[in-house]
């Protein structure tokens, strides 16, 4: 039984680090298509403003802005992985329509690897949008994320349907199959650095809060 549960969190940890993957290759496909487009559109703007089309050119301007918006999700954090893995889950975020908010500024190099904090971000990320997609109305999530003394310190509000049922310390995702051990696997990483996780649902709205050693001991005297 052991070895059947390690292996389908063998299997969760493929499935997330592919999908992770694809997420973060998509926004850098739109944004090296956005730069290689970027010498037509300054023509096309050179031509309207010679031509004295001015408005044309402020419309056009207009129209570039809300596209690159789109996909300047790209966050600087201070470290590599978690730039990558909340850029691509944000992204996802906001291509569902979902209003985002995030700050976050952490060190480079943590306590959990490159691995667990993916599982443990990516997981808390994919049940937020999960509940923002079920919920009726305004569909948001606010992030932050952030270095306290020695800790590593992680909050979450997102929007959410009708109150869910608590199952011992957390709240299971209603997806089927490998995705249900996800809330479960974050938790059990947080746990094993000697950190804890806290969920609560309200109806409307759902908290998330980790809070985890952000690095070693021996190198707490350096702070």
């Amino acid at each position: 039984m052991r070895k059947k549960t390690y292996l389908k969190i063998l299997e969760l940890q493929a499935e997330l680090t592919e999908q992770h993957l694809n997420e973060v290759r998509s926004i850098y496909k739109e944004m090296r298509g956005y730069k290689h487009d970027f010498h037509n559109h300054l023509q096309t703007l050179r031509g309207q403003v010679e031509a004295g089309e001015y408005s044309r050119a402020l419309a056009y301007i207009d129209e570039l802005d809300a596209k690159l918006e789109g996909i300047d999700t790209m966050l600087k954090t201070g470290n590599v992985s978690v730039d990558a893995i909340l850029s691509g889950k944000l992204s996802k975020a906001k291509q569902a329509g979902i209003a985002v908010t995030a700050k976050a500024n952490i060190p480079d190099t943590l306590t959990l690897t490159d691995v667990e904090i993916s599982i443990v971000l990516g997981n808390l990320l994919d049940n937020a949008i999960e509940a923002c997609e079920a919920a009726a109305g305004e569909k948001f999530i606010r992030l932050f994320l952030v270095q306290k003394g020695s800790m590593l310190y992680f909050s979450m509000l997102n929007s959410a349907a009708k109150k869910q049922k608590k199952y011992g310390t957390l709240f299971l995702s209603k997806k089927e199959g490998l995705h249900g051990f996800g809330l479960i696997r974050a938790e059990s990483i947080i746990a094993k650095h000697g950190g804890w996780l806290k969920c609560n649902s309200e109806e409307g709205a759902f908290t998330t809060e980790f809070l985890v050693p952000a690095i070693w001991p021996d190198d707490i005297s350096c702070i």
